[in-house]
């Protein structure tokens, strides 16, 4: 899978907000669940003096490491607990 146009359009904008100085980070709550959590957001800065905020990014609240599984080169992503060095990915994730 490659990462989707949108996703990296996001991405630039947020890389562009942060250049800029026109990011933040903004304690928000999941409709879903109700959740509290940490969001990375772009200010678009408006005239009249305010800023408006544009949600980008959600931070993760435990050990990112046990949460995500990263992308093997060959394919697939390796399994938790797998050392990168590894040469078989779990390509059934």
């Amino acid at each position: 899978m490659s990462l989707s146009a949108a996703y990296k359009q996001n991405f630039d904008t947020l890389r562009r907000a942060m250049l800029a100085g026109d990011a933040a980070l903004m304690e928000c709550q999941l409709t879903a669940t109700g959740e509290v959590v940490a969001v990375v957001c772009a200010a678009n800065r408006l005239s009249e003096g305010g800023a408006e905020f544009v949600p980008l990014a959600t931070l993760f609240s435990g050990n990112p490491y046990t949460t995500v599984n990263p992308p093997h080169p060959d394919g697939g992503f390796y399994a938790q607990g797998a050392h990168p060095d590894d040469n078989e990915p779990d390509v059934g994730t």
